[in-house]
């Protein structure tokens, strides 16, 4: 592997991805670090149908592989490994790789993304894998005609609900705010849906089961009353919890999201964020495409100020 690189990106999300195309089309050299394969989240999409310019929906596998196809004939080169941390010397950076590499750098681009936040209830832990899910692409097709349960209000669960819907005549959307957070017209689609049925204020407070789920524990908060009905699948979106922690000195926001400047730039110069990462008022495919342009090009004028290449 080289070690010598102009721009390190950490990330192979969207965000990570459009960026390494951007650095590699400006003659930056350029490395993207991913520690499972390119694509990040996008990669459990089973339709993207609001990305500009595409017509009709794409699936998230081909959306990502066009990004990383893109990347590479760019000149990006990918390596399938991880960031174990990242320092910064005097004007380079140092980053660890988790099979043990170190890469230097003039400028590092994060795009490390987020997880999804699990609930914390009894229950959810244990049967997680065994009917308690975060991926509805991933592990909906198992629940065929089951009875199927969805946490959330945000544009994920929505969308994710719509598309359970698909395989089952049984889908409660649970909230526990007396409306959706979601896009208008993803929350009109829920709502008017003959086959998803809607509970708003109302939490599960516990998932039951012996080797799988079997049923869930409900809330209503409005009458305090708590029943219980059978379930065979619940799906958590209730947001998700950024990747920080490989450069966890950064400025963040109360939730924990890395701040950034307009060009995407971090408390810590030439060190830059991207996506999900980042504090953002919304979170999209094309946001983190948008940010990921935008950090690689300020990556560039950073690189070419530092080695005083800049037009003057």
């Amino acid at each position: 592997m080289n070690t010598e690189w102009d721009i390190i990106i950490i990330g192979g999300g969207p965000a990570g991805l459009t960026a390494a195309q951007y650095a590699a089309r400006a003659n930056m050299k350029t490395v993207l670090l991913e520690k499972m394969s390119p694509g990040g989240q996008a990669l459990m999409i089973d339709g993207l149908e609001n990305y500009p310019g595409l017509n009709g929906p794409v699936d998230g596998f081909t959306f990502a592989e066009s990004l990383t196809k893109q990347a590479k004939k760019f000149g990006a080169v990918i390596e399938l490994t991880g960031a174990a941390s990242v320092d910064k010397k005097d004007s380079l950076f140092s980053v660890q790789t988790t099979n043990g590499a170190v890469l230097r750098g003039k400028a590092v681009i994060l795009t490390t993304g987020a997880s999804h936040r699990p609930l914390g209830i009894p229950g959810e832990d244990r049967l997680s894998g065994r009917g308690v899910s975060y991926c509805a692409t991933c592990d909906g097709p198992f629940f065929k005609d089951k009875r199927i349960f969805v946490v959330g209000g945000g544009d994920t669960a929505c969308t994710d609900a719509v598309y359970l819907a698909n395989l089952t005549d049984d889908v409660t959307i649970v909230h526990r705010k007396d409306r959706f957070r979601a896009q208008k017209a993803l929350a009109q689609k829920v709502l008017n849906h003959p086959k998803i049925r809607t509970l708003f204020g109302t939490e599960i407070k516990e998932i039951k089961g012996t080797d799988k789920v079997e049923s869930v524990v409900l809330s209503d908060n409005n009458s305090g009353r708590t029943y219980e009905e059978p379930a065979d699948a619940v799906f958590i979106f209730i947001g998700v919890s950024p990747h920080t922690e490989t450069v966890p000195a950064l400025e963040k926001d109360p939730s924990g999201y890395i701040l950034t400047d307009a060009k995407m730039e971090s408390s810590l110069p030439g060190l830059f964020c991207a996506g999900d990462v980042r504090s953002s008022p919304f979170r999209q495919v094309v946001t983190a495409c948008a940010d990921g342009a935008v950090a690689a090009h300020a990556a560039e004028e950073y690189i070419e100020k530092m080695t005083g290449t800049d037009y003057r």
